[in-house]
C-alpha cells in the first residue's frame, strides 16, 4: 500500500489550526475543491451574488443566457445583502442548488411559495442538495430544473464577464500569482509520498471526443500548471454537469467505490461547506483552506467538524505528515 501517515500536528505550530482530533491513519488519496482552496482565478462570489440576488427581487429573467445575463449585468451596482449572505453560507454547493434557492425564493414574488417550498430555502441554507420528498408536481419540478440550468450558464457567461477572463490572462503570465501560496509545493509532496491527487469541483467538466478534459476550469488548471492525468498531480478532476446536480459527497462517493477507496483514507481539502461536510461524514480527514478574514466561513467549518483549518500551504505537509507507522498502529 502506498500513501504516508498522517497525524494531528502539534498545538502552538503557527500554521495549522487544529478544530477536531482525529486518530493517525495512512492517507492514500486526497479529494481537493479548485476555488479558493488551490486557484484564486474565479472570484466568483460577487457574481453569484448578483444572479441570485436578481432573481430572488425580479423573478426568472427572460430571453437566452446571453439576455439574461445582459438584464443582470444592468443591475450589477445594486445591493443584494441575503444574496451575497448565501453566496457565502453556500460556497461549495452545486450551482445548480445555488440556482434553486434563488428561483424557490422568486415564489414568493407571485405568492406561490408554499411550506414544502420555504421548507426547501431553509434545508438550502443548511447546506443540503437533495429534496427528494417533497411532493410537488413532476412539472414544477421539471421547470425548475430547466430554469435552474439556464440560469446557470447565464451566471458561467457572467463569471467570464465580470473578471474570469481578465484574471486568467494575468495568471498566464504569473500563475504563481494566482494559486494559494505553497499550493503547488503541497501537491507535489502529496504526489511523491504516494498520495494520489484528485480535483473535485462544482463546476462544469466536459471532455472531448478523446476523453481529454474541456472547457472553461480545465483551461483555468492547465494555465496554473496543474498536470492532469495518470501519475501526474492531478490524478483526474471531476465536476458537474449543465442540467444534473452532482453535489461533491456523490462524486466522492461515486470516486471511493470506483477505486476501492476506504474513505478514512482519504485527505479532504477544501474552503467551501460542501465539501467539508461530505469529507467529515464520509469519515475522512478534512482540511479547510480558508482566509484568516473569512471568519464567517471558519464558523462554519467549525460547526462542521473540520479536523483542521489552515491559511495557505506553507509547511503544511512536513506538519502533517511522517514516513512511518506511528506507535500503536
Amino acid at each position: 500500500m502506498t500513501g504516508a501517515f498522517i497525524r494531528a500536528p502539534r498545538a502552538g505550530n503557527g500554521v495549522i489550526e487544529t478544530v477536531t482530533p482525529f486518530s493517525p491513519r495512512r492517507i492514500t488519496y486526497a479529494f481537493h475543491d479548485i476555488d479558493g482552496t488551490h486557484s484564486r482565478i474565479r472570484d466568483w462570489v460577487p457574481v453569484m451574488t448578483l444572479v441570485t440576488g436578481f432573481t430572488a427581487r425580479y423573478g426568472m429573467p427572460p430571453g437566452t443566457p446571453e439576455e439574461m445575463a445582459e438584464l443582470m449585468l444592468a443591475r450589477k451596482g445594486e445591493v443584494f445583502d441575503e444574496a451575497h449572505r448565501f453566496a457565502v453560507e453556500s460556497a461549495g454547493l452545486s450551482a445548480l442548488t445555488q440556482m434553486e434557492w434563488a428561483l424557490r425564493c422568486a415564489r414568493r414574488l407571485t405568492g406561490k411559495s408554499s411550506p414544502t417550498n420555504e421548507e426547501v430555502i431553509r434545508l438550502i441554507w443548511q447546506g443540503e442538495e437533495s429534496f427528494p420528498a417533497t411532493g410537488e408536481s413532476a412539472h414544477s419540478l421539471e421547470k425548475l430544473a430547466r430554469d435552474a440550468s439556464l440560469l446557470f450558464r447565464a451566471y458561467e457567461i457572467l463569471l467570464l464577464a465580470m473578471g474570469r477572463d481578465r484574471n486568467l490572462a494575468a495568471a498566464r503570465l504569473d500563475p504563481e500569482a494566482w494559486r494559494i501560496p505553497g499550493s503547488m509545493d503541497f501537491l507535489k509532496s502529496l504526489l511523491k509520498a504516494g498520495i494520489r491527487n484528485y480535483f473535485i469541483t462544482g463546476a462544469v467538466v466536459e471532455h472531448d471526443a478523446t476523453g481529454r478534459p474541456r472547457g472553461t476550469m480545465a483551461e483555468e488548471i492547465e494555465v496554473l500548471g496543474y498536470e492532469v492525468g495518470r501519475g501526474k498531480i492531478i490524478e483526474e478532476f471531476r465536476g458537474s454537469a449543465w442540467n444534473r446536480k452532482l453535489p461533491k459527497k456523490e462524486i466522492m462517493s461515486e470516486l471511493c467505490a470506483e477505486e476501492g477507496i476506504d474513505p478514512r483514507n482519504v485527505l479532504v481539502v477544501g474552503d467551501g461547506r460542501s465539501e467539508i461536510a461530505a469529507g467529515a461524514e464520509l469519515g475522512c480527514v478534512t482540511l479547510s483552506r480558508l482566509d484568516g478574514t473569512a471568519r464567517r466561513a471558519r464558523e462554519i467549518h467549525r460547526e462542521l467538524g473540520t479536523h483542521m483549518i489552515v491559511e495557505n500551504y506553507k509547511g503544511v505537509f512536513p506538519l502533517l505528515f511522517s514516513g512511518g507507522s506511528p506507535e500503536g498502529n
